[in-house]
């Protein structure tokens, strides 16, 4: 089963003020499970990892209604206020629903590189360590000192690094980011995804610039903790889906393809594929 362990659903109301501005006009409407359901089936994806885009529960509520009605969302990844005094009851609201499997705060977003560092997050990760989520990590390669203190103090918390820390590749940078990786890849309990790449890489969106990219996730990280996701519809604003998995399909050793494509996600979301087959 391949899995897509990375997408996106918005509508515009509800993100007045919010990302993408008009300007991205390739991304700046409404996106549902019927504009994505037909690419799915075309590409053989079966089910899919529904992520936040909005730090807000009602965006949460929003995802989690969704999946409710589409059986190809295998899971949920959602957002609740981690340094919120009531940040614990919140995650054990949203965890009740069956599909939500992770959370993710928005890290790329906030001013200050190490938030994450913070034990004042403590009760909201024990909260999730309780309802057994994992943790979603967008960041950037400025906030990986952040996020390894933070990985180092909960061990125990499978952790994903979304979009493999975004690294600079549109410059040619592999190097800084490359040292900060090693070390988080060195924790047993972190993952990374193979996603988001080629927002990131400006003009050098070709399989020989991206390549270095992959393989160094791979060595890093292990064909048994690199998890493939299409960042969709983030991606229309660099190519189409079916170039993006193509050009994974070649990056990544057609040994590893079923780890990488689909079990990995399973794995570690504990995503049920057969509730696929219990809908249909």
């Amino acid at each position: 089963m391949r899995i897509d362990a990375h997408q996106h659903f918005w509508l515009m109301r509800n993100r007045e003020g919010q990302w993408p501005p008009p300007e991205l006009a390739d991304i700046h409407r409404d996106f549902g499970p019927q504009d994505l359901e037909p690419t799915l089936m075309a590409c053989g994806i079966a089910g899919t990892v529904l992520v936040q885009s909005l730090p807000t529960m009602d965006d949460t509520d929003f995802m989690l209604d969704l999946a409710d009605r589409h059986s190809f969302i295998l899971g949920v990844v959602g957002w609740v206020d981690l340094k919120a005094p009531d940040a614990a009851r919140h995650v054990a609201r949203l965890s009740a629903h069956p599909r939500l499997k992770s959370l993710r705060p928005m890290l790329q977003d906030l001013a200050d590189d190490d938030w994450i560092d913070d034990p004042r997050l403590d009760p909201a990760i024990d909260a999730m360590k309780e309802a057994d989520l994992r943790f979603d990590a967008l960041v950037m390669p400025q906030h990986l000192k952040g996020l390894t203190a933070f990985a180092r103090r909960h061990p125990d918390l499978p952790i994903v690094i979304d979009h493999g820390a975004k690294p600079r590749i549109a410059t040619g940078e592999i190097h800084s980011w490359r040292g900060p990786m090693a070390e988080l890849a060195a924790l047993p309990r972190v993952h990374c995804k193979l996603s988001g790449l080629l927002t990131e890489a400006g003009g050098r969106r070709d399989l020989s610039s991206i390549g270095p990219y992959v393989e160094t996730l791979l060595d890093l990280f292990g064909p048994e903790r690199l998890i493939w996701g299409s960042d969709w519809p983030v991606l229309r604003l660099a190519g189409t889906y079916e170039g993006w998995l193509a050009m994974c399909h070649d990056l990544v050793p057609a040994r590893h393809h079923d780890q990488v494509f689909g079990l990995n996600a399973a794995r570690f979301y504990k995503l049920d594929p057969r509730q696929n087959e219990r809908a249909a």
